[in-house]
């Protein structure tokens, strides 16, 4: 009996027990349930809404850019697409088949679709077309049952009006690659485009905006349900430049098949009314995408029609170099406006021959006869008396041989050598800086390069009265005060009535390229450099022409100028490679374009 009382005793015991814990545990069951369903509602709120919402980026329309006179150089339109959706159709490669009867596709594009449909859920768009005209997606539409899975959508592209005339400066838009730096989301969604080149890259964070955003309920998988609310993007920032396009459509126009370039500024301000380089290339077709055939085509072309010839290549100036050694010359106190040299066609150093591009000279000359009749001799004479170092000091206050700083293209930074420079780049005996350099330094030879902009930026100083102009494409309201550069004044003056001799008196090198717009005249330098060295028996037998040589053996063709003489405003370098003569090639691009941007001056109300 007693037995059975401690087992009832020890199963009420356990029940308790069992009753407790059960107790407990649906006490914490409640508990639990409290804490979720109100202590944590706002949490998993959020997060089930994160799970069935789906918040995308949309991107911004592009800031537009302007020329100085509200003309619009780059901006924004309408673009059709052509999109694949696999799961709306039974047979992807049958639907891609269809469309290339109506609308062919590359064997690089084909690939690029099954890559990423492969890549991608069957519900996500994938693109088959892009940058479709209102004809392509009119057909399309009207063949519609025949391409199961294909959709047309309509976004913006990036559009350049004025086509490969601006495409040296404007640059062009692409898709983000690997390279470029992700620091911003809109630079991970697929089909942005950001600034490659030129302006567009320049300015990329002021034309880029700020992105929108578009919800979205999605279900389990990720498919769209239904849009549930859609902010549109920010425009990018206006991006207003100094250019004229009037004028840049000039230079374009007046440079033709030539390979080359031209720029023209304001020497007061540096502002930049054209730069023109060609050939150049269509940047619309570069920002719907080119093929890697096209594209190598592009990069192995002679004529170089991806590179800004104004800004990455440098060339020997030639005779434009002339005027910097007369300016050393005479700061130095080594000739003055009277002093005289005979040129009897050669001279020599040594055993060595000078020779003057006149065979048979040019006689006795001051500097301003020398500028104007560009006698080798005569320079070659002022340079032996005032040396490399001087020469060079002068060339780097006129701008010559550093970058200037546009930050549209890789600039070139040219070379005004001297004895250090030498020294420091060859070995030895080779380093040790011979007097025949300084001679031929003297006419803008041997090893002196310089680049399109740094010449109009030393014409630009040379005629402004000795300010140290900077060449820029940032349209300001505020006058610029510019540091002088210490050159006197009655020295400018005579080497600036040497250019005008250049042009505007009989025997000068550009007289052919001179005009007189109601008082108005050009003043300027021509050049004509080597690229080919010229023996000594082909000298004897008679110099070939250029038209008797391979283009890439002819010589480079340049010109720097300024006008009006009186009162000059505009300074322009031109650069025709393997053009032939400074003054029957590019000394007329100059004087048209120079006479363009007279008529063109608003504050000009002359009648013709």
């Amino acid at each position: 009996m007693n037995r059975d009382n401690d087992k009832g005793k020890v199963l009420i015991k356990r029940s308790l027990i069992l009753g407790l814990v059960e107790f407990l545990m649906f006490m914490f069951i409640i508990g639990r349930l409290y804490y979720l369903q109100v202590y944590q509602a706002d949490r998993y709120k959020t997060l089930a809404d994160e799970n069935r919402i789906s918040t995308r980026l949309l991107i911004p329309p592009r800031g537009i850019i302007y020329d100085r006179n509200q003309q619009i150089l780059a901006s924004n339109q309408q673009n059709f697409q052509a999109l694949i959706v696999a799961e709306q159709t039974t047979n992807v490669q049958e639907t891609l088949n269809a469309f290339k009867k109506i609308m062919p596709l590359s064997d690089t594009e084909e690939i690029r679709i099954k890559k990423e449909l492969r890549k991608n859920r069957s519900f996500v768009p994938i693109k088959i077309k892009d940058n479709l005209t209102w004809e392509e997606v009119s057909k399309i539409q009207l063949n519609a049952p025949d391409l199961p899975g294909i959709i047309i959508d309509e976004g913006l592209s990036r559009y350049y009006p004025y086509g490969e005339e601006l495409f040296h400066v404007l640059g062009y838009v692409s898709s983000v690659s690997a390279n470029d730096e992700k620091d911003d989301p809109l630079l991970v969604i697929q089909g942005f485009k950001i600034g490659k080149s030129g302006i567009e890259n320049l300015y990329e964070n002021k034309l880029r905006g700020r992105g929108g955003t578009l919800k979205l309920e999605v279900n389990a998988y990720g498919r769209i349900m239904k849009e549930l609310e859609k902010n549109e993007g920010v425009l990018g920032e206006r991006v207003d430049l100094t250019l004229d396009v009037r004028l840049q459509q000039k230079a374009y126009e007046l440079l033709g098949a030539e390979s080359g370039g031209v720029i023209l500024i304001d020497v007061h301000s540096g502002e930049i009314l054209a730069l023109a380089s060609t050939p150049a290339y269509d940047p619309n077709r570069l920002t719907q995408g080119v093929s890697s055939k096209d594209w190598n085509e592009l990069l192995s072309s002679e004529r170089r029609p991806l590179t800004n010839k104004v800004l990455s290549e440098h060339y020997s100036p030639g005779s434009t170099f002339k005027m910097v050694v007369a300016l050393a010359a005479l700061e130095a106190g080594v000739i003055t406006p009277e002093t005289r040299f005979f040129c009897a066609g050669k001279m020599f150093l040594g055993n060595h021959a000078f020779h003057c591009w006149k065979h048979h000279g040019h006689g006795y000359l001051n500097v301003i006869q020398a500028l104007q009749h560009s006698c080798d001799i005569y320079f070659y004479e002022v340079a032996q008396k005032v040396g490399i170092e001087k020469i060079a000091e002068m060339a780097r206050r006129l701008g010559l041989g550093k970058q200037i700083g546009l930050g549209i293209a890789q600039e070139s930074s040219g070379l005004i050598p001297d004895k250090v420079w030498k020294k420091q780049r060859f070995k030895g005996a080779r380093g040790v800086w011979q007097q025949g350099e300084t001679l031929i330094s003297g006419i803008g030879q041997g090893y002196i390069l310089t680049t399109p902009v740094q010449l109009v930026t030393m014409m630009a100083r040379l005629v402004n009265g000795g300010e140290e102009v900077v060449p820029t494409f940032y349209k300001s309201q505020d006058k610029k005060n510019f540091t002088k550069i210490n050159i006197s004044r009655n020295y400018l003056d005579i080497v600036r009535e040497g250019m005008f001799s250049v042009v505007n008196i009989p025997g000068g090198t550009a007289y052919g390229s001179r005009f007189n717009y109601n008082g108005q005249m050009m003043g300027g330098k021509t050049g004509t450099t080597q690229v080919r060295r010229i023996s000594m028996k082909e000298r004897q037998n008679g110099i070939l022409k250029d038209e008797e040589l391979p283009w890439k053996l002819r010589n480079h063709a340049l010109f720097v100028g300024y006008a009006p003489h009186d009162n000059p405003k505009y300074a322009v370098a031109v650069i025709v490679e393997h053009g032939g003569g400074g003054s029957s090639v590019a000394a007329p691009i100059a004087s048209k374009l120079l006479l363009e941007a007279i008529k063109l001056d608003p504050s000009k109300k002359i009648v013709e």
